[in-house]
């Protein structure tokens, strides 16, 4: 009876085993699927190691690239290659995150019943969320700099704008040894913030410094402190709170990340998804990387004003603008253009709360402040823009330039972000280039 009743829990344990394999590699069908049909080796789809089937179009259906027996077919236009490149991929498959590596399985025509069955072996059409108008702004405003370009609808999370630089034409490729022309900026960049920091360390002393509005700073110019220097461009006398951000003043941020603290520092960090990567449509961004001392003032000073050993990524940069424009909560990104009705009627995936409604509206007003008390809302015609510049130290001869921040309008609700690698100062180098990608994406939209 014994030997019985061992066999029988020995049959129901190899049951279960077998129950739990076969549904962990259903899910693993389902999930991974298309993947395991894209495999290279696979050569109804690949030709010479190349995908033979499939088009990819931008959001207005400009053809970006289509894939056939024969070869890869980019744009007949040069600057579209060129500024979509990083978006669509190369034939080497340097690019991991072009569209031909990522949706490989959408362009093959995988479905989970047929497989890559297709009788016309023409594959499918997958249109991206960028705008080929936009990236062709933005790669000739970028002119020749190292740099990037990112733009989100802020409401849908549709990336509409993507430029890496330096670019390549495919049909060229890169030149020999240099992988800094397969690097997406946008997406795998690691770079020091500068000023731009500044809104995350605003959103910590708005919600933890209950004088805040008390708050005021001498600045000369120098703002020694400790035997440290943190100067600014000019004296800028005494400022409250919304004059510091207005000026972007060193000295009066040094002092509230002083009074915030290397603690809750972190914790903004964290909260404003700077500091963590970004997952999206199978891509993983790089993640933020902070240094907040609760044992060195001086070097937590240089932190809280975007310096130290402050490093961001600029597509979560781009997203912490849509969570300032969108109350607070940001949406997920994508670049895959949604045509299913069920898509549609879904909407935009919540990325949780960033900060408080209240706080976002306090930055928003703060960030309006900057355009018109700094910027100069002449120099941004037709939109209603709310921004702030950074111009971040990297020991160079030259200052790296930023100007994140986003638009409020109902048909055109963009956050961006500009980073150009050694361009000096962030309004005047890297603000004209958003104004021109945003003007763009205004005109295609009427």
């Amino acid at each position: 009876m014994r030997k019985q009743e061992r066999r029988a829990w020995i049959c129901l344990a190899i049951a279960l085993v077998l129950f739990a394999g076969v549904g962990l590699f259903t899910y693993r069908f389902v999930k991974d699927g298309s993947k395991w049909a894209g495999f290279y080796g696979n050569t109804q789809i690949f030709t010479d190691g190349m995908i033979n089937r499939g088009t990819v179009l931008d959001r207005n259906d400009e053809l970006l690239l289509r894939c056939t027996p024969d070869g890869l077919e980019y744009s007949d236009d040069w600057t579209t290659r060129v500024s979509t490149i990083h978006a669509v991929g190369d034939t080497t498959g340097n690019i991991s995150s072009g569209a031909i590596n990522m949706f490989a399985g959408d362009l093959i025509g995988y479905d989970i019943l047929n497989g890559t069955y297709d009788t016309s072996s023409n594959g499918k059409t997958i249109r991206l969320t960028i705008d080929a108008e936009a990236n062709k702004a933005a790669y000739n405003a970028l002119g020749g700099r190292t740099g990037t370009v990112g733009v989100y609808n802020w409401k849908t999370g549709e990336i509409v704008c993507m430029v890496s630089t330096p670019s390549f034409d495919p049909y060229e490729g890169a030149p020999d040894d240099e992988g800094a022309y397969y690097f997406n900026n946008f997406l795998f960049g690691q770079m020091t913030p500068g000023s731009t920091f500044k809104l995350v360390t605003a959103a910590a002393a708005i919600d933890n410094l209950s004088d805040l509005g008390e708050f005021t700073f001498d600045c000369d110019g120098v703002n020694e402190f400790h035997g440290v220097d943190f100067t600014d461009v000019y004296e800028h006398g005494e400022v409250d709170f919304r004059e510091a951000l207005a000026v972007s003043c060193n000295g009066a941020f040094g002092a509230l990340t002083r009074e915030i603290g290397g603690k809750t520092m972190k914790e903004y960090a964290k909260k404003t998804g700077l500091s963590e990567p970004l997952s999206f449509d199978g891509i993983e961004t790089a993640a933020g990387s902070f240094k907040f001392p609760t044992d060195d003032d001086v070097r937590l000073s240089w932190s809280g004003i975007g310096q130290s050993q402050d490093l961001v990524n600029p597509c979560t940069m781009m997203v912490y603008m849509g969570a300032i424009a969108n109350g607070g909560e940001p949406v997920q990104p994508t670049l895959i253009k949604d045509t299913s009705f069920i898509d549609e009627i879904r909407g935009a995936k919540s990325l949780g709360r960033y900060i408080d409604e209240s706080t976002a509206s306090t930055l928003k007003d703060m960030m309006k402040n900057n355009v018109v008390e700094n910027y100069g809302e002449d120099n941004y015609p037709g939109m209603d823009l709310y921004a702030k510049s950074g111009t971040a130290e990297t020991g160079g001869d030259d200052s790296d330039a930023w100007f994140v921040g986003f638009t409020d309008d109902e048909e055109a609700p963009y956050a961006f972000v500009v980073w150009v690698k050694n361009g000096g100062g962030g309004s005047a180098v890297a603000g004209p280039i958003a104004r021109d990608v945003i003007q763009t994406l205004q005109y295609s939209a009427q």
